[in-house]
């Protein structure tokens, strides 16, 4: 049975939330993400789970309900939509799944078929009169990425079928074992970074142009569309391979048609146990209703076949050496330690650090450096040490020196809590907390990089956001590198940050668990600086999205900020009042036009929303009573589509949702526009 660590809060729902959404982006992007399979599933049931406990709670970019988590994206739409598997982490639980689908059947499953899960990236390949013409990754489901460029280099998926047909075929492409290790020296000896896992690998390769070295890859056949509707599975796979596309079927883990789910459970055995013996990864085994007439009595759902789920293979434990901790200061001054570890490869990725958590948890596990320690990846969001091996001790292991003064600034540390934090708490990272503060998203100080933000501290004349805002022209000009116009176009820039959205003020302040999308439901509920600072714990509490474990985190970081707080008042920032927008007694609903409205906003803007930027659209729909998402789901009751809008617009249609152009919107929402 995997191990996972539920979310108990909704502070660690919601970095769930961020963490896998912040994985999938990456994964489907360039695949360098360093989340594994197993722990990007784990951290999605986790999500699933509290979802279900907590369904007013649920944050409009949560993965759940959405193929590739609703990160990939794509302009080539899928013929037929190209969905996603779910999953089930033990023998328990495939029992309990393909009985659930025997109820919905109203009878037994007429024959199954069990076939590995293969650990690469899907893509579907079209067939015109049995020649190759285009290839696309899944995508969103809906559509997906042109990849044709990358057909040369895939081994399995013929140029030319065996027969003149039109046809799609869908199937996983990988790096072998073997490929993946020869894409490695290759990429090194072009002065390229390794490859982190084959899986990443393989995405990185399809996506990849104008290398000067070629890597090859392997591509398996799973589906087809086109063919014969009334085939079994099992016959589905023995007709594509006649085609002359490779299947699973000339491996050891070859697909295998069973009777009962006590032969499909013996498969999935099977094929687990040859895990570590195939030259290529796998991280499950599906099975699938075998029949035709089965399946489409099921049918599928909007992200899954309900006729079809994955057994995802539990991850492994690997031993390694500490070799060190270091203590990392973060933007709040919390003290963090990460493990540095002997490098080890668990299930294909290679782990050099790993999360201690706290003091305490270092105390607890009983934590010496030079220890072999159990490392573990599976269910959590970084690699976390688990234990050590005590009778394997040698006596050169040395005590973990915990630091006596902050490693960052050199004062006192607060150890009061299981979180050490320096006492200057965001002032010992004064250039992080401005840079965050200046960012676009924030109080959008253009000219205030890193590197400024650093003189500026050195010089002593900003030790937090509000100095900023009495910086005067003469202290600029005495900066290095700072010539008139540029001390000019900065003040400028300050000065029309003083009158940023009270949302924006709030978010550059960089309270913990709040974030652009959490800081525009604070200013919205408030509608003033003043009362944001005068709300106890229940009142934060009554904002979407913040439960009281948050609420008092929040109250407690405001009460800290309160002299910066005091300041930016008393310099003219954030101090416009707007009217709050509560939920109106007799409908639960908030005020304005987007009352009741989830509203997702795509493609390129133009007439009166030509020059928002993505958030401050997001900005106008909140000022509008709505709730922005970034993602369409059966959630989402409205569409602003732009030009080049692409798969979310076919989306919202297939789902029914209303669609409306920027100039229909922006009628719509007139009272609410910029300067309106």
């Amino acid at each position: 049975m995997m191990v996972r660590m539920a979310l108990d809060s909704s502070t660690s729902y919601a970095d769930a939330v961020a963490t896998a959404v912040r994985a999938a982006a990456a994964y489907y992007a360039d695949g360098s993400t360093h989340l594994g399979d197993d722990e990007y599933d784990a951290l999605v049931r986790d999500i699933e789970a509290y979802e279900q406990e907590h369904p007013d709670q649920v944050l409009p970019d949560s993965p759940t309900g959405k193929v590739a988590g609703g990160a990939a994206v794509g302009d080539v739409p899928h013929t037929v939509p190209m969905l996603s598997l779910d999953n089930v982490f033990s023998p328990e639980e495939l029992a309990d799944w393909a009985a659930g689908l025997e109820r919905r059947l109203g009878r037994p499953v007429a024959a199954w078929c069990v076939e590995p899960k293969l650990d690469g990236l899907a893509v579907a390949a079209r067939y015109r009169a049995g020649r190759l013409a285009q290839l696309i990754t899944r995508g969103d489901g809906l559509a997906g990425e042109d990849i044709t460029h990358a057909t040369g280099s895939v081994l399995g998926l013929p140029h030319t079928l065996a027969e003149p047909i039109d046809v799609e075929l869908r199937g996983e492409v990988l790096l072998t074992q073997d490929q993946f290790e020869t894409a490695n020296t290759l990429r090194t000896a072009h002065g390229a970074v390794p490859f982190a896992h084959p899986r990443s690998g393989a995405a990185g390769t399809l996506r990849a142009r104008d290398r000067a070295y070629r890597v090859e890859l392997t591509f398996f056949a799973y589906d087809a569309i086109g063919l014969d509707p009334a085939l079994d599975h099992s016959a589905l796979l023995e007709r594509i391979a006649g085609l002359g596309a490779n299947t699973a079927a000339t491996t050891a883990a070859h697909p295998a048609r069973c009777a009962t789910v006590e032969d499909v459970q013996q498969r999935v055995e099977e094929i687990a146990a040859l895990r570590a013996a195939l030259p290529f990864g796998i991280d499950g085994v599906v099975v699938k209703a075998d029949t035709a007439v089965d399946q489409d009595q099921v049918g599928s759902g909007s992200r899954a076949p309900r006729w079809a789920v994955a057994r995802k293979l539990a991850a492994v434990h690997k031993v390694t050496r500490l070799l060190g901790v270091e203590w990392n200061v973060g933007r709040t001054g919390v003290i963090a330690p990460r493990a540095v570890l002997d490098p080890v490869l668990i299930d294909g990725v290679t782990v050099t650090y790993a999360t201690l958590h706290n003091p305490a948890d270092i105390t607890r596990r009983g934590l010496m450096l030079g220890d072999q320690v159990f490392v573990y990846r599976a269910g959590d969001v970084i690699p976390r040490v688990e234990a050590p091996l005590v009778d394997e001790r040698t006596g050169d292991e040395q005590p973990i020196v915990f630091p006596e003064v902050c490693p960052r600034c050199g004062d006192t540390i607060d150890t009061s809590q299981q979180r050490w934090r320096c006492v200057r708490g965001r002032g010992c990272q004064a250039v992080a907390s401005i840079r965050y503060a200046v960012g676009r998203d924030q109080l959008d100080i253009e000219g205030l990089g890193g590197s400024r933000a650093v003189q500026l501290v050195d010089a002593g004349l900003v030790a937090d956001v509000a100095d900023l805002f009495v910086l005067t022209r003469e202290q600029l000009l005495a900066l290095d590198r700072m010539g008139a116009t540029s001390t000019d176009n900065l003040l400028a820039a300050i000065e029309a940050a003083r009158s940023r959205p009270l949302g924006r003020v709030f978010c550059a302040l960089g309270v913990r668990g709040t974030g652009r999308t959490m800081s525009r439901r604070v200013a919205a509920h408030f509608g003033s600086l003043a009362a944001i600072r005068a709300a106890d714990a229940e009142a934060f509490a009554e904002v979407a999205g913040i439960g009281i474990e948050k609420a008092r985190v929040i109250v407690a970081e405001l009460a800290e900020l309160g002299p910066v707080l005091d300041k930016l008042a008393a310099r003219g920032v954030g101090v416009e009042e707007t009217a709050p927008v509560r939920p109106a007694a007799d409908t639960g609903e908030r005020a304005g036009p987007l009352a009741g409205q989830s509203v997702v906003v795509t493609g390129a803007m133009t007439g009166p929303l030509a020059d928002l930027s993505r958030n401050e659209m997001n900005e106008l729909i909140e000022r509008a009573g709505g709730k922005a998402s970034s993602s369409v789901s059966k959630r989402t009751t409205l569409l602003v589509a732009g030009e080049k809008a692409g798969s979310k617009r076919a989306k919202a249609e297939e789902l029914g949702i209303e669609i409306l152009t920027p100039a229909d919107f922006a009628q719509r929402v007139a009272d609410h526009l910029p300067g309106a």
